[in-house]
């Protein structure tokens, strides 16, 4: 039996992965949405679920509000001493360790540095029980990025010691050389890594007998004559039955970085990820190869949702740190309700919004409907679904202070900071009878989405715009809920979904 790549078609970037018995575990980046660095959970390295998150909030007032681009970069997952290690880089305040006994339980947070630009960072243990961290640059704020660095922190990983070393540096033969994982295996330090760029780049690897070098250099994967660019960054397995496995992204940009696996075999002491296509010695991603493990559960990661827990589930992901006060579930049983807040800081649009409520799409191409009743109790009040990203598109039930109508909201981005800024237009706005009203998007292969609404579920009005569908920063697009009040005046008015169904 056999896989096809990708295995996750999911933006879960920068992923690293490592296995627990028979368990595997990984942990992928999410930047500015939160609750933060998303745990899955896998029997064959090939159908993942969504377990927990290591960060429920970040402990800097600078991500109550949207902080795109910066937040939780590139993490790594480990497991000692009978506890899981998850480093995880924020680029503006440092390296921050979440640590659990319980992989499904709440991780406590410690700050190990605090350092600016510093990036991916990995523990790894010598075998006289030191440990120490590799880790990158980040151009955007150290002025570098072509170097892999060295530091030795204490065995409880609570603090760094001494200063740091450069290991490698990659400007002439691995430039853009970033996302290090470091490995103690028959006898060296083995520390892989991509360079080039993320949609160019490759996957090379230094290794060295002593952990502070001199290191060998070898490329172990590239694109070559596949259509799978980059490939990315990623994770080293061991199965339980001695066969070797890497996990990557590739980034598809609009849908951001997908996952693929690739089996690895040992060459002369060097690991060949993929399968050497073209003779040149580097191995190319695989499109399909035999599964690591027939039988095991096949799991997956849900889009739906009928809102009839107590709590709002795993795959839900807030703009910014969450925030209870921004919803209910309780005040009517089996629906989400979202306040129609205003913004404090600025105009109330959806790239600003801290209680923008998104999931990440798990495939190319899919309809996404919603049955949503808004409670309006003041001018402005809005509730709807759409699509988040540099261009984005909302549909959803607007009030005047009498009445309501289907508004169509179409935004872009216009600066690319963490604080950004956006223009956002009405499109559309169709007078409707009530305050009910079933709503739809159509995202298709070709990286467009159409929008539609119905007043009785059944006989849909499609609006006549085609939406192109565009990632955030450093993200791919995401299915979005949101309620605000668009004049930017107190109200307790509520946008109410009573579920929201995806398939293909």
């Amino acid at each position: 039996m056999k896989y096809t790549n990708p295995i996750i078609h999911a933006d879960y970037s920068d992923p690293d992965a490592i296995r627990v018995g028979d368990d595997y575990y990984m942990v992928a980046s999410s930047f500015t949405y939160l609750p933060g660095v998303p745990i899955l959970h896998s029997r064959d390295l090939v159908h993942w679920e969504l377990i927990n998150y290591a960060v429920r909030s970040l402990p800097f007032p600078k991500y109550d509000v949207p902080s795109h681009g910066s937040g939780t970069w590139a993490p790594s997952i480990r497991y000692h001493n009978g506890e899981f290690l998850i480093f995880i880089p924020l680029p503006d305040e440092g390296i921050m360790v979440a640590r659990s006994k319980d992989i499904r339980g709440e991780f406590e947070l410690n700050m190990l540095v605090e350092a600016k630009g510093w990036i991916d960072p990995c523990p790894v243990w010598d075998d006289d029980g030191r440990a120490y961290m590799v880790f990158a640059f980040a151009y955007s704020r150290a002025g570098r990025n072509n170097v892999i660095a060295l530091i030795e922190i204490d065995p409880d990983c609570r603090h760094t010691i001494g200063e740091y070393s450069v290991i490698f540096d990659g400007s002439v033969i691995a430039h853009t050389s970033e996302g290090p994982k470091a490995y103690r295996r028959d006898g060296y330090f083995y520390v892989l890594f991509p360079a080039g760029g993320v949609a160019t780049g490759w996957q090379c690897a230094i290794r060295a007998k002593d952990i502070h070098g001199p290191y060998e250099y070898r490329p172990l994967m590239h694109q070559g004559p596949c259509p799978v660019n980059g490939p990315h960054q990623g994770a080293w397995v061991t199965a339980a039955d001695g066969s070797e496995w890497f996990i990557h992204f590739q980034d598809v940009y609009e849908l951001g970085r997908i996952i693929h696996l690739q089996p690895v075999y040992m060459a002369e002491g060097w690991p060949m990820i993929g399968a050497d296509i073209n003779g040149d010695g580097i191995g190319e991603p695989v499109r399909t190869w035999k599964m690591p493990l027939e039988g095991a559960p096949e799991y997956s990661v849900a889009m739906s949702d009928e809102f009839d827990g107590n709590e709002l589930s795993l795959q839900w992901q807030w703009q910014a740190n969450p925030c209870s006060r921004n919803y209910t579930l309780s005040e009517r049983r089996g629906w989400l309700g979202l306040r129609c807040i205003p913004n404090p800081s600025r105009e109330n649009l959806l790239w600003y919004a801290p209680n923008a409520l998104t999931e990440i799409p798990q495939s190319d191409s899919f309809r996404a409907s919603a049955v949503l009743e808004l409670d309006g109790h003041k001018e402005g009040d809005f509730g709807g679904i759409g699509m988040l990203g540099h261009l984005y598109g909302m549909i959803g039930l607007g009030y005047d202070g009498r009445s309501y109508s289907v508004k169509v909201l179409k935004g872009r981005v216009t600066g690319i900071t963490y604080e950004g800024t956006a223009e956002e237009e009405v499109i559309a706005s169709i007078p409707v009878k009530c305050n009910r009203i079933f709503l739809a998007i159509e995202l298709r292969k070709d990286g467009n989405y159409l929008l539609s609404y119905s007043e009785d579920g059944v006989a849909y009005s499609v609006i006549n715009h085609v939406f192109p569908l565009e990632r955030a920063t450093w993200t791919g697009a995401k299915l979005t809920l949101w309620a605000a009040n668009r004049k930017n005046t107190a109200s307790d008015g509520t946008a109410f979904l009573d579920w929201i169904r995806v398939g293909r």
